[in-house]
């Protein structure tokens, strides 16, 4: 028996239209110009806050409007988080496919708890997780293990996988020295060959022997 721990952006979900668009809410809120959605997408990775931060730098915003025009995007984004999102396909496959292998299954992202439960629920599989550790549960976020080691702990399991789909989750599993796989479409700035270690996949129909892989080597 094993873990299984997701990532949710851009490994379990695209999201990255409902990103966009709670942003450039919070641009008209605060009388600034909107963002395309390639520009946006590349600032994802490190947690709302971390967003926000980079968007203002991007657009020369003092930084002394980080704190409300984050609670801004927050609210667009607890309020309109599903709405453009779509999940990866074949991923609740793959979830229902691990349990029933008997592995316990936890989600560990940058995403505040609010919004990602929004999510969770709107494609009804909130019941496939076993432990959720989002970005408001501890005061670190990926790619500090300690999130990570949370999920773990809650598990109590004999071994661990993650699966993420960016540099942020690859460097929280090297953090944390525990196996990577990694969706190759998500939200990743670099190539392959930055992932050293990690082993790739293409469709979720491809993961469940993938762990099996992973389990039996490590």
């Amino acid at each position: 028996m094993a873990a299984i721990i997701f990532d949710l952006d851009g490994t379990l979900i695209d999201s990255a239209r409902d990103i966009h668009a709670a942003i450039n809410r919070m641009l008209h809120d605060h009388e600034y110009d909107p963002l395309d959605l390639q520009t946006v997408v590349s600032f994802v990775g490190n947690g709302l806050p971390t967003l926000v931060e980079r968007v203002l730098r991007h657009s020369s915003i003092d930084m002394s409007h980080h704190a409300d025009m984050t609670q801004t995007a927050l609210k667009h984004y607890s309020t309109n988080a599903s709405s453009l999102t779509t999940l990866y396909d074949g991923a609740i496959d793959a979830l229902a496919t691990l349990r029933a292998d008997g592995h316990k299954i936890g989600l560990c992202t940058n995403k505040p708890l609010k919004p990602t439960l929004a999510v969770l629920d709107a494609f009804d599989i909130t019941n496939q997780f076993d432990t959720l550790v989002c970005g408001d549960s501890l005061a670190t976020r990926k790619p500090d293990p300690e999130m990570l080691f949370k999920a773990m702990d809650d598990l109590t399991a004999d071994q661990v996988i993650f699966v993420g789909d960016s540099e942020v989750d690859y460097e929280t599993a090297l953090n944390a020295n525990v196996p990577f796989a990694l969706f190759t479409q998500g939200y990743r700035k670099h190539g392959l060959e930055y992932f050293k270690g990690a082993m790739p996949f293409d469709t979720y129909a491809d993961l469940p022997q993938l762990v099996g892989r992973l389990l039996h080597t490590t």
